[in-house]
């Protein structure tokens, strides 16, 4: 069993060449990358539509180029140059620790990668408003619920049950094995292409809504892995200025430095 965590990014950050060698560097979109990332550009590919799938169209990239040579077994994940993979599970934040965020990051030999068919990140809880709510506060539009109707009735009835719900496991991270992601882009990618569709018929791509269907995938890849039976959760870190800092990083490894493990990991509660 192999274990390949796609890192997407929209820029070069030096960083994300400091993590571990199983996280691979995916450069999405116009901008050019260095020859030893990943570069959604080269292959089969939808970068064109990348202002408004975001991370999705690396995904299909993963999807089309990356999945051949393969066994079932082999695991695929993901993540984003802001939203690292933690080790472990935690309900609150660390304080006052020397610990350094490397240390913290996930590891190959995690037994939970063996012992689950899906991991998925701490979820986000929404204390007053459900999925569907949020996202017309945020959104301002029908487009969500239109959604359901490009569904067949079944897959269509459960997003829905899970949308009236007030959890939403984010960012549009999971790790799973082969199989379980062909399936899930076989019925995300279609999917989307009516719902990019629909938003350019009704002329929703304006301002923040530019990602409008990467905004509903995010609702859907929620609810999609979290039917799986044999699933677990791990705590995610959301990096900010420092760790991201090509400055920093061009000498030394900000995720390495003493106390950087300091209030993490990332929770939120709405």
């Amino acid at each position: 069993m192999a274990l390949e965590i796609f890192c997407t990014t929209i820029k070069y950050y030096r960083i994300l060449d400091k993590l571990q060698s199983f996280i691979k560097p995916l450069g999405l979109g116009k901008e050019i990358y260095p020859e030893n990332w990943f570069d959604e550009k080269k292959g089969d590919n939808i970068s064109d539509l990348n202002k408004h799938y975001a991370e999705f169209t690396g995904l299909y990239w993963i999807w089309k180029n990356k999945l051949l040579n393969k066994s079932d077994k082999d695991l695929i994940g993901n993540c984003h140059n802001r939203v690292l993979w933690l080790n472990d599970y935690r309900e609150k934040k660390v304080k006052f620790t020397f610990q350094n965020l490397y240390d913290n990051l996930l590891k190959e030999d995690n037994n939970i990668l063996t012992e689950h068919e899906v991991i998925q990140v701490q979820p986000i809880t929404f204390k007053s408003k459900n999925l569907i709510k949020d996202f017309e506060e945020v959104h301002k539009c029908d487009a969500l619920n239109k959604s359901l109707e490009f569904l067949d009735k079944t897959t269509s009835d459960n997003f829905k049950k899970h949308l009236n719900g007030n959890l939403i496991y984010p960012h549009n991270m999971f790790i799973t094995n082969k199989s379980n992601f062909e399936n899930y882009c076989r019925m995300i990618f279609p999917w989307l292409e009516k719902i990019h569709h629909y938003c350019l018929s009704k002329d929703l791509y304006v301002g923040y809504n530019m990602r409008l269907p990467a905004f509903i995938a995010e609702r859907f890849t929620s609810f999609w892995f979290s039917q799986f039976s044999s699933r677990s959760l791990l705590s995610y870190a959301r990096l900010g200025k420092f760790h991201l800092s090509n400055k920093v990083n061009s000498v030394l490894n900000s995720s390495k430095l003493p106390f950087t493990y300091y209030q993490y990991p990332t929770i939120h509660k709405f």
